[in-house]
């Protein structure tokens, strides 16, 4: 569903440059006066932020479009480096048991990691947006996969997770009705929760 916001102020451009990329950037901030983005208690967008955001995608559905690359080249062994945006760098590994060396997580922890993470995120943007105080969120993913799949032991078993399960931890003062509302809300716009839960089209070729 769509939130019903408070009515929107300029969309700030630190937080235009932070959440857009450059093609979206520069159509938000045509509309956009400056002014300064307070960092003082917490710099989660606002309500008022947030809603700026939606109505210069409602004026302008482009200005929505976003692409997110990376980049992993394999180092030796069983490890593999992964760089984002030239300016971000994450290793991976596997456990000693899989052949690895354990310096590192292995993707598919990686993976829970940013169901978790997206999580937490969207838990605050609208915690915000639903004016729903947040002083913390924390969560716990498990996923559960039959190494027999990656190993090509069965051809019937899969490769990857066949069941994921996590915990969500939210410190608020909101009651028990409101936090159900905004759980209903972020599983309903969760990104990576999202791809993982409907099937995304996915194309790898060899170059």
């Amino acid at each position: 569903g769509s939130l019903s916001l408070p009515p929107p102020s300029p969309t700030p451009p630190m937080l235009a440059s932070r959440l857009l990329g450059a093609t979206a950037r520069r159509a938000v901030l045509a509309h956009s006066r400056p002014r300064y983005f307070s960092l003082a208690k917490d710099d989660a967008p606002t309500a008022e932020d947030l809603g700026a955001l939606q109505n210069a995608f409602r004026a302008d559905a482009s200005a929505a479009q976003a692409s997110f690359a990376s980049s992993s080249c394999l180092t030796s062994g069983l490890r593999s480096t992964i760089n984002i945006r030239d300016k971000f760098t994450i290793s991976a590994d596997e456990p000693k048991g899989l052949g690895g060396t354990d310096t590192a997580p292995n993707p598919v922890e990686i993976l829970l990691g940013a169901l978790g993470s997206c999580q937490e995120i969207t838990y605050k943007a609208y915690g915000q947006a639903m004016g729903i105080p947040i002083t913390r969120v924390a969560v716990d993913v498990t996923g559960h996969i039959d190494l027999r799949g990656f190993l090509g032991v069965s051809p019937d078993v899969r490769p990857g997770f066949h069941t994921i399960e996590g915990t969500v931890t939210i410190e608020s003062t909101a009651d028990d009705a409101q936090l159900e509302q905004l759980k209903a809300m972020v599983d309903s716009h969760c990104p990576v929760l999202d791809m993982l839960k409907v099937p995304t089209t996915l194309t790898l070729k060899r170059a």
